[in-house]
Parts: C-alpha cells; sequence; structure tokens
C-alpha cells in the first residue's frame, strides 16, 4: 500500500510503517500523512481511506467533508505539548523582559564604545519578573495543563478558563483555579495564554471587551491560532496601553511591523522532538486502522479499538440510525461499527452504508 506524504515528515515514520510503502508522489495512495499542507482544495484520491495529521490542529482538512465519505481523519493529541509549552514559557520571559527590542536595539549599536552605549541605553529596556504574577490558561488541554505546571514551577500563580471540568485537572493540576467563565479567568491576569481550539464559534475570542475587563499592562500570548484574537483591537489595547505586549505564533502580515507585536514564525512544535513524536503517533494510528480496523485519536469518526477475536473483521461506516451488529460507536451522526465472524460475510447487506472494509 502506498502511503502519501503531502509534507516531509520525521523518518521515525518510516520506523512504524515499515511494511508501507512512503512516497511523495503515488496516483492510488490507501493513505496520507500531512503537518500543514492545504488540503481543503485539493482533490482527495478516490483511493485514500485515512488520513492522519502529525499535529494536533486539522483546520488544513475538511474532516467533516471527508466523513460523509468515509474517510478517516487522526490528528496527535499531546505528542507536540512539551515543545509549544517551552515555547509558551519563553514568550512570556521574552515579553516580561522586553527581550526582543533589547536584542534588536542592541544589533545597531557601531562603534569602539558599545559597551559604554549598552550602559547608558539599556534602562529603556527594564522589564519585569514572572514570579507572583498570575497567568490566565485558556483551554486545558494537553498543552495547557503543561503550561500550568510549568509556570507554576517557576513561582506564578496560575488560573485558567474551560467550559467543562475534567477529572485530570484534579490529578494533573490541582493548584489551578479553573473557571468556568472566560470573563472571570482574565480579570486578574498579569499574562494570559490561549490553548482552545479555532471554531467559527472561537473566532475572536479575545477582543476589545475582553481586553477591558483585564488588568493593564497584561501580556497576551497567542500559541494556538491567528483568528483567536481580534488584530485591530489588539492593536488598539496596546496603543492605549491596556496590553503591554503580544505574542503570536501564527503571524499575518497585519501583525507584522508593530514594535509590541513579536510575530514568531510558527514554531511551537518546530522541535527534532515534537517532530518525531507527532510522525510516530500518526503511523501508529494509521496502523491500528488499517491493520486491525480500530479508531484512534480521530477527529471525525467515533473512537473505537477492539483487539480482534475471530477470523474475519468487517468495518462499516453509517448514518447514526443504520446498525449492522458487531460493536459500534457513535459521533457526529455517524456510527463506526467493527464486526469479528468467523465466516465470511455477504457484503451486499453493507450496500447501503457510506463505506465497508474488509481488514482481513
Amino acid at each position: 500500500m502506498d502511503i502519501l506524504k503531502l509534507n516531509p515528515i520525521s523518518t521515525k515514520a518510516n520506523d512504524v510503517l515499515h511494511n508501507y510503502n512512503l512516497t511523495a508522489e503515488s496516483d492510488n495512495p490507501t493513505a496520507i500523512l500531512v503537518r500543514s499542507f492545504n488540503m481543503n482544495e485539493w482533490a482527495l484520491p478516490d483511493s485514500v481511506i485515512a488520513v492522519a495529521r502529525a499535529g494536533a490542529g486539522v483546520n488544513n482538512i475538511p474532516h467533516g467533508e471527508y466523513a460523509k465519505c468515509g474517510v478517516c481523519v487522526f490528528n496527535t493529541p499531546g505528542a507536540n505539548a512539551n515543545g509549544v509549552k517551552e515555547l509558551v514559557i519563553a514568550s512570556m520571559i521574552m515579553a516580561a523582559r522586553n527581550l526582543f527590542p533589547a536584542m534588536t536595539w542592541a544589533q545597531t549599536l557601531t562603534g569602539d564604545d558599545v559597551t559604554k552605549q549598552v550602559e547608558k541605553g539599556k534602562s529603556k529596556f527594564v522589564g519585569t519578573e514572572i514570579l507572583d504574577k498570575t497567568l490566565a490558561v485558556l483551554g486545558l488541554g494537553a498543552i495547557g495543563r503543561k503550561v500550568a505546571s510549568s509556570a507554576h514551577a517557576l513561582g506564578m500563580k496560575v488560573v485558567a478558563y474551560a467550559p467543562r471540568h475534567h477529572q485530570v485537572f484534579d490529578t494533573e493540576v490541582p493548584f489551578v483555579k479553573v473557571f468556568d467563565n472566560l470573563d472571570d479567568a482574565v480579570k486578574e491576569a498579569d499574562f494570559v495564554s490561549i490553548h482552545i481550539p479555532y471554531k467559527p464559534e472561537t473566532k475572536h475570542t479575545l477582543n476589545a471587551d475582553k481586553f477591558a475587563l483585564m488588568k493593564d499592562g497584561v501580556i497576551i500570548i497567542n500559541s494556538a491560532r491567528a483568528e483567536l484574537v481580534n488584530l485591530d483591537d489588539v492593536k488598539t489595547a496596546l496603543g492605549e496601553g491596556k496590553v503591554r505586549a503580544y505574542v503570536v505564533d501564527f503571524p499575518t502580515f497585519e501583525a507584522l511591523g508593530d514594535d509590541k507585536i513579536t510575530a514568531i514564525p510558527h514554531l511551537g512544535a518546530s522541535t527534532e522532538e515534537s517532530e518525531e513524536n507527532c510522525a510516530v503517533m500518526a503511523s501508529e494510528s494509521l496502523i491500528e486502522y488499517l491493520e486491525k480496523g480500530n479508531v484512534i485519536n480521530s477527529v471525525n469518526l467515533p473512537n473505537i479499538s477492539i483487539e480482534p477475536t475471530k477470523k474475519h473483521r468487517y468495518t462499516v461506516i453509517s448514518v447514526e440510525d443504520k446498525e449492522y451488529g458487531g460493536v459500534s460507536a457513535v459521533k457526529n451522526g455517524l456510527r463506526y461499527t467493527i464486526i469479528d465472524c468467523d465466516d465470511e460475510l455477504d457484503t451486499n447487506n453493507f450496500a447501503d452504508s457510506i463505506k465497508w472494509r474488509k481488514v482481513f
């Protein structure tokens, strides 16, 4: 089977998928590995049954449409969490200590009295420390919890916004005060770090109304998606001093050229370790699906994993109210069914399904 790579993928994927042909060109791939390639306007080959993204966000994949034609889409939640977390901590310190403008200024110095110029000019870049400051973490997923833990270890007070409470909060970040209301979470924050998914309903989560609730001089760190912050509003808040600095890992042209906006070129998950972790997790999800029909870390089909118990296995993707026996789960109006049996089935029974497959 061909597995088409739409982006360069860590060679760790080859170690997992050694029984498959990983290639950058294929007319009839069975599955696809992707990172940032935009598949929204891309013609998906009819042969594809699965897409695995080596990363968490799936805005570049029309996964809802793919589900309707029976294509399972996977992501890799948590695989790059440490890499993003480290960049967030670095961004907070960088913004608090005015490191970027200070270093930029230092590069402009010339002459044989640079040392004197440094001592004379450094007062323009006096910053603040993060110790005892309050960090509001918006979203307590894998990344948000790691950010909260590291900030706490550095002596910060941590609050968070999470619309639903999960038991993992109590075990991993018991020191965090969790609010189910965004307004309450940001009111007393010196720093705000965004870790919520981008959806139509979360666009411009931080806007003029939210900035008005915050303390003067708050620092905003956006390592999630550019669209989560209203750029015009944050520029206004920067000009008024309400927001002291804005660090964004998803810069747009409009964000450039403002000395109070630090634009990082999407480096959150750009570490060797993150890329390897994502490649391995994505590859393992494909193996489970292609070879066992198990669905792990899917964003558009229900997750269900069962060890084979019979000689044959069939999987069926159907609308929610269409059942075929076996073991099934439902998500977003779709039913995914695994059928184990000793004798081969009459596949004509699956004719009205979205897609069926004989796994082995």
